[in-house]
């Protein structure tokens, strides 16, 4: 005769399990996200997502776990950190001839990560009970991750759209298992970003355009790797030396004083991504980019996108001969680089000229006051 299954001594234990595993996190939710299904609808009527298409394709089953796994009553979600210890982050972004990665893509991709994890999870909970079903997923299937993860109590929803922890501020993954068990739910945390909009002000493109609300169109992030086509012009300049992603209103946060960093060795930074030189980066050829990115989620925008935005990074770098002939050293290759590469040529031949103007100013200073010394002495 079989004992009844103790539920809630099987949600202590998966929390057990998820910290062996590598996890800093685990909670645990049901499936109801209806009061999200309005404010998802009118940020898609925004156009919001940009060509992001499959976020409109598959409509409000985001917001509907059991359609993704049928039989789900659960969801169970964790959170991983991953900032590394030596993430260098002012002296990349301080310096615009270097190319700044956002720190979560330095090392190996996460979704493998978590997902391998998350997998693990399942099949420890399957040994307790055999008619278990589950699904991980790690940003891979229409489903609000984040509003899940507030529900299930990891953290709330900060104003620039990411979660909030108190002991960990935002820089961490999330995964969701999706189970058939009753399990007994945790609950969500109270929000505390307050007044503080400090995401929202230091965003180099607006992007956050209220509290919560995030236009994908305007976000580095989305620019540098959602986005196929041609970056808009006017966002260009804004962009700085931003080359995949973005991490300003992370680093803005207060509560990322808080921030925890990551042990896990798949997530420290590759030298060649680290703090690497605009123009060195932009001289890959395909087969190096596929090499060095193995493994990496940079890989998936391709070596066309990922020159696009070399290319748009030295545009907005200070005037230098060598960025301006490696710039011309790849007109030809395609007309969607071809693009951004002229419009790069010529934002450093328009600070050529500036420099020659400020050093023609600079020479006539020091002759007037030259002159001005030799009239004072004759006197």
């Amino acid at each position: 005769m079989s004992h009844p299954l103790d539920l809630a001594q099987l949600a202590q234990q998966i929390k057990r399990w998820g910290l062996e595993l590598g996890f800093q996190q685990v909670g645990i939710c049901d499936t109801d996200l209806t009061p999200e299904e309005p404010r998802l609808q009118a940020w898609l009527d925004k156009q919001y997502h940009g060509e992001m298409a499959w976020m409109a394709r598959h409509g409000m089953m985001r917001a509907r776990p059991q359609e993704l796994l049928p039989g789900t009553l659960r969801v169970i979600s964790v959170r991983m950190n991953y900032l590394p210890a030596n993430a260098a982050f002012a002296r990349v972004l301080k310096d615009p001839q270097l190319g700044y990665v956002s720190r979560y893509a330095l090392g190996r991709d996460y979704h493998k990560v978590l997902r391998n994890r998350l997998k693990k999870l399942g099949e420890m909970i399957q040994q307790q009970c055999e008619k278990v079903s589950f699904r991980p997923f790690v940003d891979s299937a229409p489903l609000l991750e984040r509003p899940l993860a507030a529900k299930a109590g990891l953290g709330w929803t900060g104003k620039h759209s990411l979660i909030l922890n108190r002991q960990a501020g935002s820089w961490f993954f999330l995964g969701e298992l999706l189970i058939n068990l009753p399990l007994p739910v945790d609950k969500p945390v109270e929000e505390n970003c307050g007044r503080c909009i400090a995401c929202m002000t230091i965003c180099p493109t607006g992007a956050i355009v209220e509290p919560y609300t995030v236009d994908a169109r305007r976000c580095i992030s989305y620019l540098t790797i959602e986005l196929e086509g041609a970056i808009p012009v006017e966002l260009r300049p804004l962009i700085g030396n931003r080359i995949y992603g973005c991490d300003d209103c992370q680093l803005i946060c207060p509560w990322n004083r808080y921030g925890q960093l990551s042990d896990e060795a798949d997530f420290s930074p590759r030298a060649r991504l680290h703090a690497p030189a605009l123009i060195e980066l932009f001289r890959w050829d395909e087969a190096t980019f596929l090499r060095v990115t193995e493994g990496s989620a940079i890989r998936r925008i391709g070596h066309l996108r990922w020159l696009r935005n070399i290319a748009v990074a030295l545009g907005n770098a200070p005037w230098d001969q060598g960025n301006l002939l490696a710039l011309e050293t790849r007109l030809g290759e395609n007309p969607l680089l071809d693009e951004h590469i002229n419009w790069a040529i010529e934002q450093q031949i328009a600070r050529r000229s500036e420099v020659r103007i400020e050093v023609q100013r600079s020479q006539k200073q020091r002759l007037v006051r030259a002159i001005e010394k030799g009239l004072t002495r004759d006197a």
